[in-house]
């Protein structure tokens, strides 16, 4: 086996979508388009069909597949950040345009993809041996939509 590639179901805006993904990411490009060299159930001949493409150094490809299956909650991407400025900077450039935010970290881009925008200092605060405190921080967590690494720092440590 060569690799695994996480395949993505678009309706009809696949070159679109990678456009956008590739421009968010460090070492990201798109890889190759391929056109449907026959009409068939989703696309025309000589529409774009499938999009390769690499995100953070990782194989991507999207389709176009039509509207019978839209994206949901139930898959999702993690983005880890290392401090606030990146979670911010994700966190806008996938909310904008037609994204919408979600609790805890998730948010949804304009084409239906769900992404969680996760600081590293969240998961260390909620792996911490000390119980109470990484409880009062996935509490403070639970609450806001973008997190905030101020507000976590201030529940963990009981301020």
């Amino acid at each position: 086996m060569k690799t695994i590639t996480p395949t993505l179901w678009f309706d009809g805006n696949v070159e679109d979508a990678a456009r956008f993904y590739t421009g968010i990411f460090p070492d990201s490009r798109i890889d190759n388009v391929m056109r449907s060299p026959a009409d068939n159930p989703s696309t025309a001949k000589g529409e774009v069909v499938v999009v390769e493409f690499t995100l953070a150094g990782r194989p991507f490809a999207g389709i176009n597949g039509g509207a019978q299956f839209p994206f949901t909650e139930a898959v999702s991407f993690e983005i880890e950040c290392a401090d606030q400025a990146e979670v911010d900077r994700y966190w806008n450039l996938l909310t904008a345009d037609g994204g919408s935010p979600g609790r805890c970290g998730w948010c949804k881009d304009r084409f239906g993809v769900s992404w969680q925008v996760t600081p590293t200092r969240l998961r260390e605060m909620i792996a911490s041996p000390d119980r109470d405190a990484a409880e009062r921080a996935t509490k403070a967590m639970l609450a806001m939509d973008k997190i905030e690494i101020d507000s976590l720092e201030e529940a963990f440590n009981g301020d």
